[in-house]
């Protein structure tokens, strides 16, 4: 994986369980994050880890922190009138003559829509078919625009699900909240969080002006097959099996379901180097328990 030439100084606007990840690895690198959070309890806690935290609603701070950062990285989701994101750093970044050598929007895969399982890649037609993947699409547009108009160095970054320290199969396993829900012909990719920060980095590394990447892992595989491998592996009992429409399935549960398709990297690794260290979801699944997660 290719390292940045100088230590970065980040800013990452949504301090969230990504955005964290982002700004503690600009720290290992030598460099420093500033993260975003409206949450005084969760500044609080970025600032113990070593990181910096803003209000996003503080206009002065963020624009200190835009006129400093080299990289912005975007993590916060669109709302129905946008991106939160780049309603309030596009002041900032119009107030200041310093520019960031590079820009990142955070999205989503749900911007293709339902594949019925085929391939989807990163020139593949966006067909959203849910809210949350319409918000996306209108988001990357405003970015990409954005871009050309202000002269900004824009990349989008299209994720599926995210696991890691904490959020994985196996957490649920555990608490016992886990189920097995099974569709026939559904299948998906998912990325580990080290994964997409290590893309991240990659691409602030070699930055390419409105380039959209997929950063998933090498093998989509149904949810149901993922679940009862890891049940086997921690030799804890099956989840009880229920249906889509179950009460107990929530509405995001439901809408992830409806989509099938398979994701490739394989832009990504041309054209940034990057290879994803976990390539399946068993290798992920696996570093998880070693680590204790």
């Amino acid at each position: 994986m290719p390292e940045a030439s100088a230590p970065p100084s980040l800013l990452v606007f949504g301090g969230g369980w990504l955005g964290r990840a982002a700004g503690l690895e600009a720290v290992r690198r030598g460099g420093r994050a500033v993260l975003t959070s409206r949450d005084p309890g969760r500044r609080s806690a970025l600032i113990a880890e070593g990181l910096g935290a803003i209000d996003p609603e503080d206009a002065a701070a963020l624009a200190d922190a835009v006129a400093t950062a080299s990289a912005i990285l975007v993590c916060a989701p669109p709302l129905a009138d946008g991106c939160p994101g780049l309603k309030a750093l596009s002041p900032a970044l119009a107030a200041t003559d310093v520019w960031p050598d590079w820009i990142g929007y955070v999205s989503s895969t749900a911007v293709y829509g339902d594949r019925a399982g085929g391939w989807a890649l990163e020139g593949s037609e966006l067909n959203a078919a849910s809210l949350e993947g319409a918000r996306r699409v209108r988001a990357e547009r405003d970015w990409l625009d954005a871009g050309q108009g202000m002269g900004l160095t824009v990349q989008l970054f299209r994720l599926p699900a995210l696991y890691g320290p904490g959020r994985s199969p196996l957490d649920r396993l555990r608490d016992g909240t886990a189920r097995i829900v099974r569709k026939p012909g559904q299948v998906f990719n998912r990325v580990h969080v080290d994964d997409v920060v290590s893309g991240l980095f990659a691409s602030m590394a070699r930055p390419r002006p409105g380039a959209a990447y997929i950063l998933c892992d090498d093998e989509p595989a149904p949810a149901d097959v993922v679940m009862e491998g890891a049940a086997r592996r921690l030799g804890l009992p099956m989840p009880p099996e229920i249906d889509l429409d179950d009460p107990s399935v929530s509405d995001a549960m439901r809408r992830f379901y409806l989509d099938s398709k398979r994701l490739s990297n394989a832009k990504a690794k041309a054209e940034l180097g990057w290879r994803p260290r976990y390539p399946s979801w068993r290798d992920g699944l696996e570093a998880l328990i070693r680590k204790g997660g």
